[in-house]
């Protein structure tokens, strides 16, 4: 069947339904982007999720979309709370995936004096790579602690400041979280690697404000044109990778896997006993996070204080992007709860929600949008235009365009370094491997992204931000 796909305003194509699909898909890109999510499977995957039941208004697929697990890397779903689903492959394996800005008073001159000093420094004392293990070791009870505490537990221990705390998405603790629904196995995971990095495309990076588009907002987020910031990319490590695999079994041996048009997309109904427990399992791996990239930024706090002693990080934002939340919004003029799913999206809560702190009501959230090794960053603020047409949805970095596979074969270290020199950008990384899949060209056009997502106003742009410096997984 000829897929009935139409551009329907600028930066929008709808998918039209076809048997099965109890709505539409929403994909917003631009053309050139657009063509890019056709060239693999992201469009299936978009109509796979429309066919799930409960599902409200349409599957969407942010700018930077790509094929993932089940549901694209990009996408976002809401469900409503009788008839929906909670599904792990749709969350994604790295539960709570995110980054986390923090801004500094110091400038790129001073700075570059001491760079590879610094990023070295860093690559000691924030452990990277597959399996890596950190100096935190927590004993059981600890472990529990941090899955239903999150930041909070790491503040009591000393680690950061409170004011810290509600600068974070959910103040780094989604209520409702229930370790006791954490398995031995993924909690033992858990216990070596709260405060690393990871591997894949989790990254720390050095930046420089390099352009501001909004000094109002900007000054409320307190980035400066010319100052030195850090960007933080990490998630729940092995943990939540153990969660999602094990929800994924339960599902699938629970309510089957026969009636789905993709298996990845097994899932529970959201009232449920399964999809209450692995709610609970799923907030507690997310506050995992949250610490996880709360200990990383103390580390970094230490190393920046012992080489720029007259200078501070400040925590401007740390924002999820594989995560179900409940949210309220307007359908058919009536205010509804959803579950909502954002895999690979960040949430865009524009000016007077309640959830976000009192210094970003007047602004909207910060939303944090990462290039790829040696492009770009971007710093946005969400709106209420997000809240109509993309349930509080926006993109949450440049996508994929190529595999892993392809750049290992097809790209090689000693070019990936050249270029990287050309664009005054130091890295350090653990693996050749591991530094050539992430290189520039495996992704989509950041740049282009943004544009999307400003032009449609489910983000506007604040603040551009360009690599200095890179430590990678």
């Amino acid at each position: 069947m000829k897929e009935r796909i139409r551009r329907i305003l600028d930066n929008v194509w709808e998918i039209g339904k076809e048997k099965g699909m109890n709505v539409p898909g929403i994909v917003f890109a631009s053309d050139s982007l657009f063509e890019k999510i056709r060239d693999d499977k992201t469009i299936e995957q978009i109509k796979n999720v429309a066919k799930l039941p409960g599902i409200v208004k349409a599957s969407f697929a942010m700018p930077d979309a790509h094929q993932g697990y089940g549901m694209c890397v990009g996408g976002v779903a809401a469900f409503d709370l009788k008839k929906g689903i909670v599904s792990p492959g749709m969350t994604g394996y790295d539960i709570n995936c995110g980054v986390r800005l923090l801004a500094s008073n110091l400038d790129k001159k001073a700075f570059l004096k001491k760079r590879k000093e610094f990023i070295h420094q860093i690559k000691r004392d924030v452990p990277s790579g597959v399996g890596k293990k950190s100096e935190f070791r927590l004993n059981n009870k600890e472990i529990e602690m941090v899955l239903e505490k999150g930041v909070e537990w790491c503040v009591e221990k000393g680690y950061g400041k409170k004011e810290d705390i509600e600068n974070c998405e959910d103040n780094g603790c989604i209520e409702g979280a229930d370790a006791s629904k954490v398995s031995a196995k993924a909690r033992g995971r858990g216990m070596s690697q709260l405060g690393s990095l990871g591997a894949g495309n989790h990254f720390l990076e050095i930046q420089e404000i390099e352009e501001i588009y909004d000094s109002k907002t900007a000054e409320i987020f307190g980035l400066e044109n010319g100052k030195i910031c850090v960007l933080i990319h990490s998630g729940s490590r092995g943990l939540g990778h153990q969660t999602a695999s094990d929800y994924i079994k339960k599902c699938e041996d629970k309510f089957g896997i026969k009636h789905l048009p993709d298996r990845e997309l097994a899932y529970a109904p959201v009232n449920s006993e399964l999809g209450k427990d692995y709610l609970g399992a799923m907030r507690a791996a997310a506050n995992f996070a949250f610490a996880n990239r709360h200990l990383i930024m103390c580390k970094v706090r230490e190393s920046f204080k012992k080489y720029f002693p007259k200078h501070d990080l400040k925590l401007v934002y740390d924002v999820a992007h594989n995560i179900i939340k409940f949210e309220e919004f307007f359908i058919d003029g009536k205010k509804e709860i959803l579950c909502v799913h954002r895999k690979g999206a960040t949430r865009s809560f524009g000016p007077g929600r309640k959830e976000l702190p009192e210094k970003y009501r007047k602004t909207g959230q910060p939303i944090l949008i990462p290039g790829s090794m040696g492009t770009y960053s971007y710093v946005l603020c969400g709106t209420e235009k997000a809240r109509e047409i993309s349930f509080a949805s926006t993109a949450h970095g440049a996508g994929r365009v190529l595999s892993r596979t392809y750049a290992k074969k097809n790209f090689n270290i000693e070019q990936l370094k050249k270029q990287l020199a050309e664009k005054d950008v130091y890295v350090e990384g653990d693996s050749v491997s591991g530094l050539v899949e992430e290189a520039p060209e495996a992704y989509k056009d950041v740049n282009e992204v943004v544009r999307v997502s400003h032009e449609l106003g489910i983000g506007k742009t604040v603040a551009r931000l360009r690599p200095l410096g890179v430590v990678k997984g």
